[in-house]
């Protein structure tokens, strides 16, 4: 089924997620089960990556390989799961 994942990760800044981006969103456009990648500050200045996957094991199998040996040390995101009835794409 689905997964909607959210992290929040305080302390991040948009330069700081975009070095972490450069590469790893040429691997995520390939991971299976990947559908979808959203991130954003809200007002607070928290940020925030909202992420949809076919299943929770094939995220955590990517945010193990690719996200987290590439995170600064004193970053730590705070992720949350959310099984979907549906998902509708292109």
């Amino acid at each position: 089924m689905a997964v909607l994942i959210t992290t929040n990760v305080k302390g991040q800044t948009a330069e700081g997620y975009d070095q972490v981006s450069v590469y790893l969103h040429q691997a995520i456009r390939t991971a299976p089960g990947f559908i979808l990648h959203i991130a954003y500050a809200d007002a607070e200045g928290m940020w925030h990556v909202t992420e949809i996957w076919n299943s929770k094991k094939e995220a955590d199998e990517f945010f193990a390989k690719f996200v987290a040996p590439n995170l600064p040390k004193d970053i730590h995101p705070k992720r949350s799961y959310q099984e979907l009835h549906s998902v509708v794409t292109p």
